[in-house]
């Protein structure tokens, strides 16, 4: 998916309490490998890619591109948190010309449970409100994924629409900085 437009890239690192939001480097590649290949990660995400093939596949410098930000725990990467275009031939809009910024965001499982997600995913909201404001954000998650659909009210984001895609029900939401749920 092409990036943000506009949006310089990459930004300077993004501090929170815990955590950096930075673009992706070399030492990134095995934590990459591990995303793509977690039964865990991939749940709802069509599975598992198989070890060998990403081994083959993921370049030296895997995740380098803009909207994606590598999630740092004390020097080591934990997950990704994306901000990406959305494909106008997917179903759920809330443009009309669609092309709306979509957050994606993986986390291995190691890092779950901690509230790394909610921390991330809030500073890259943020960051996107400041570079591109008064753009909405959209996300769509599995409804049968519950730690997705959590994150996602605890973020802000409304329901906007729920559709069959990828052979299961989805939970359609948006975000805007200028709601009063942020």
């Amino acid at each position: 998916m092409s990036g943000l437009g506009p949006v310089a890239w990459p930004p300077a690192p993004i501090r929170t309490e815990r955590l950096v939001l930075r673009e992706s480097e070399a030492r990134d590649r095995t934590a990459f490998i591990e995303l793509f290949s977690s039964p865990e990660v991939r749940t709802y995400l069509g599975g598992p890619r198989p070890r060998d093939e990403l081994e083959r596949a993921v370049p030296e410098v895997p995740g380098r591109r803009p909207g994606l930000f590598v999630i740092d725990l004390d020097g080591a990467m934990i997950g990704t948190v994306s901000l990406d275009r959305r494909d106008a031939e997917r179903p759920g809009h809330v443009l009309p010309n669609a092309g709306e910024a979509e957050l994606g965001y993986m986390f291995l499982p190691r890092a779950w449970g901690c509230g790394y997600a909610a921390e991330a995913c809030a500073a890259a909201l943020g960051w996107f409100a400041d570079v591109l404001p008064g753009e909405p954000v959209v996300l769509c998650t599995q409804k049968a994924n519950d730690r997705s659909m959590r994150l996602a009210l605890k973020l802000g984001f409304a329901e906007v629409a729920r559709f069959e895609e990828f052979g299961a029900e989805q939970w359609f939401g948006v975000w805007s900085a200028v709601t009063p749920s942020r």
